[in-house]
């Protein structure tokens, strides 16, 4: 279907329905306000990682389309420089508006590409706007503080002003959500931004330009398509670059770190961790295991807050253990696109696959596992439900990443788990911005 503006306007995104056969949708990065192919004219397929199966293909961008976006950026940054705090806050209040406006979509399309739950998809809209809202007050707040007087019959005082063209580089695990994270500080403080998504999650990003592209001055918001080498890697090179953002793993943060260095390029990394979930002598070990299981495989574990090691004192090991397993098991595992209430959806690839099923390998050989069953063989691209069986509540220390703990829910529901996520994450009650799909629908 044609789009305004060029390009093609991908297709509703199908919730609950018989999967027969899988339609394509052919997109296009965006860049100087407009839809438009790779400088090359080459493409990438983006994966359904519940089903495996081919649902979009996307231009393959290089360092030419990084060039074509940059010199539209310099375009626009020479008006939008000038713009007040209060047209950079219309604006950011517009794009939330967006969101809230497209909240059910954005998220099925999230939960389609990512392969997240839909409790854990449906309440991400609501986060994003809020952040864009928080951003356009933030814009009208900015200050310059007198300094001391350092020569006399001077005086000195500190200004403010913004980069110029900066470039962030989002992850797959919170596509659209860590991009305007990265999209609402830059514009708030007079920049103009690159974005370019994961690889294998750019769908919601583009949608969301789509769906602004009306509101968005040319040039000063663009999205480019591509693998990290060679786009992001030309981003983090690029001259005319002033600050590049990073969201990933500690390997690719110190590359970043290491080459904005030949440009002094300003950076700002978000990498992983590593920390542990700690467990108290007093503590009750049914509410330890609940917290266990949201803390550990919430979005599938795709976190950098992911429970991923437990320290417990020998005093209550055993309970803390025991019912953490049962707690686990709870959980069904599935094709969050047919049922709204599967607990836990794919990991993102068949390579974070296996690279979780080397973690259990390793610990197998470091000691006994210390559970019954057996850890889940089905391949991404499975669509089968099944119940989730650890065989270990800890891990050895190359698996460890950072965690926290959340309070426990009063139930393993879907519903009731991010309900508990988001009271303990924000101390508020959920907020009701897309539907459920109910039985009867389906």
């Amino acid at each position: 279907m044609p789009k305004p503006g060029g390009g093609l306007a991908p297709k509703p995104v199908p919730a609950l329905e018989a999967r027969v056969s899988v339609a394509i949708e052919r997109h296009q990065m965006f860049v100087g306000g407009e839809f438009v192919d790779s400088v090359s004219g080459a493409t990438m397929e983006v994966l359904n990682p519940a089903t495996g199966e081919t649902i979009a293909e996307v231009p393959r961008g290089a360092a030419e389309d990084v060039d074509r976006a940059v010199e539209a950026a310099a375009a626009a940054w020479d008006e939008w420089r000038w713009k007040t705090p209060k047209d950079r806050m219309e604006l950011l209040l517009r794009l939330a508006d967006v969101i809230d406006e497209n909240a059910e979509e954005l998220a099925r399309l999230e939960s389609r590409n990512v392969g997240k739950p839909w409790w854990v998809a449906v309440d991400e809209p609501g986060i994003m706007a809020d952040n864009l809202r928080f951003f356009a007050g933030a814009a009208r707040n900015l200050e310059g503080k007198a300094a001391g007087e350092y020569v006399e019959g001077y005086t000195s005082m500190i200004r403010r002003e913004p980069l110029g063209i900066v470039a962030g580089v989002c992850p797959w695990n919170y596509p659209l959500f860590m991009a305007i994270w990265k999209i609402a500080p830059a514009l708030a403080a007079g920049n103009v931004q690159i974005i370019k998504p994961a690889e294998q999650t750019p769908l919601t990003m583009l949608r969301f330009v789509e769906l602004a592209q009306e509101i968005l001055p040319a040039g000063v918001l663009q999205v480019v398509t591509g693998d990290g080498i060679p786009v992001g890697d030309a981003l983090v090179r690029h001259p005319a670059i002033s600050l590049v953002s990073l969201t990933g793993d500690t390997a690719t943060g110190k590359l970043f770190a290491k080459n904005a260095a030949d440009t002094v390029k300003r950076v700002h990394l978000e990498l992983g961790g590593k920390a542990p979930m700690i467990v108290l002598d007093d503590a009750d070990p049914a509410k330890v295991a609940e917290a266990i299981k949201i803390g550990g495989y919430f979005n599938s574990g795709q976190d950098c807050t992911a429970s991923s090691r437990i320290l417990v004192s020998d005093r209550i090991y055993d309970d803390v253990v025991g019912r953490t397993i049962e707690a686990v098991e709870s959980l069904v595992v599935g094709d969050p696109g047919i049922d709204d209430e599967i607990g836990m959806g794919p990991v993102i690839s068949g390579e974070q696959q296996e690279r979780i099923l080397g973690f259990s390998n390793v610990q197998s050989t470091l000691r006994p596992p210390c559970s019954r069953g057996v850890r889940g063989t089905a391949s991404v691209g499975s669509s089968s439900r099944r119940r989730s069986s650890p065989t270990s509540t800890s891990a050895p220390r190359s698996c460890r990443t950072r965690s926290s703990g959340l309070s426990s829910p009063s139930s393993g529901s879907p519903r009731m788990m991010r309900r508990s996520t988001w009271r303990t994450t924000f101390g508020t009650d959920l907020p009701r911005r897309c539907s459920r799909r109910t039985s009867a629908e389906r």
